[in-house]
């Protein structure tokens, strides 16, 4: 899964596997690492495309309940 580096205070890479449907998020703190699943991509793309990443993920990817795993 190719990672691009956001402009975020909370985030600091994203990826998307199209295929599968995961998410990865990789956090500034701590450099912590979660994969969501089942993320549809047009969620995906408002994230990357997001005025405020970090306010777009905790309203439409956290909040929203997707199954994750921490790495």
């Amino acid at each position: 899964m190719e990672m691009q580096s956001v402009t975020s205070t909370d985030i600091s890479e994203i990826g998307y596997d199209y295929d599968s449907a995961t998410l990865r998020i990789i956090f500034l703190k701590g450099g912590t690492c979660y994969e969501y699943y089942s993320v549809p991509d047009e969620v995906y793309n408002g994230l990357i495309n997001a005025p405020s990443i970090g306010q777009y993920f905790n309203i439409h990817i956290k909040k929203a309940g997707y199954a994750f795993a921490k790495y």
